[in-house]
């Protein structure tokens, strides 16, 4: 059977394995802690959002820039009221999030193999360096991979330039991940193909509205059915 791509390009977090259900536990755990220091009518949610949407583009993505809008948040929320050890468990939380095991999503492994072994497979992640070359590591994953890219935004300039480095036209380049807004919309502006893979959560930030058409799978199980591979 002829191939209908050259390279598929696998997301990572919330594709391939767990990342929003720290993110969201921790939210949970700063509203906890830091809405005792909010005034009157603060959605502490909200602005702890606000902030991290402001840092994005001084800090970039990932966990140690989400510890770093939740320190700043809570001292703006609370005016400069909450207390040390408030943001000593804010710290914390982050820490432990960071040392979390890599925890894979169903049919992951056996979807990886048997795609693997009719198509060139890369791996293209967006967030901190140290973090996702960890888990990258320690998943378990990564020899399923011909490039592991960790990239600081996925938009058209850098999916274009991975194009080039992998030497594959658009028409025969497809993108698998969860989050429309970074793994889907980008791709087929290029004239690549993609399909989505929604997770039970996404991110407030990587929400987007569109009127894109898309091919979107259940479950990462059904790609290799839908690729006609047994």
């Amino acid at each position: 059977m002829k191939q209908q791509y050259d390279v598929i390009g696998f997301d990572a977090d919330d594709t391939l394995w767990e990342s929003e259900d720290g993110f969201r536990a921790n939210e949970l755990k700063f509203v906890e802690l830091v809405a005792p220091f909010a005034p009157p009518g603060i959605d502490v949610a909200a602005a702890l959002t606000a902030t991290e949407r402001k840092n994005l583009g001084s800090f970039g993505y990932g966990v140690k820039s989400f510890a770093i809008s939740m320190v700043e948040a809570a001292i703006t929320i609370s005016q400069g009221t909450v207390t040390t050890d408030v943001i000593a468990q804010l710290v914390e939380m982050a820490r432990a999030q960071l040392e979390e095991p890599v925890r894979l999503l169903p049919h992951v492994p056996e979807v990886l193999e048997k795609v693997g072994a009719e198509y060139k497979l890369v791996l293209i992640t967006k967030g901190d360096l140290v973090h996702q070359t960890h888990k990258i590591t320690t998943s378990g994953l990564s020899h399923h991979f011909d490039h592991l890219e960790i990239v600081l935004e996925k938009d058209v300039d850098t999916y274009a330039g991975l194009l080039q480095r992998f030497g594959v036209e658009p028409g025969r380049f497809l993108m698998v991940g969860n989050s429309v807004r970074s793994d889907i919309l980008p791709v087929m502006s290029l004239g690549a193909h993609a399909v989505h893979v929604p997770y039970h959560l996404l991110w407030e930030l990587e929400h987007v509205d569109h009127d894109e058409l898309f091919t979107e799978l259940e479950s990462l199980g059904d790609l290799p059915g839908l690729l006609g591979i047994d």
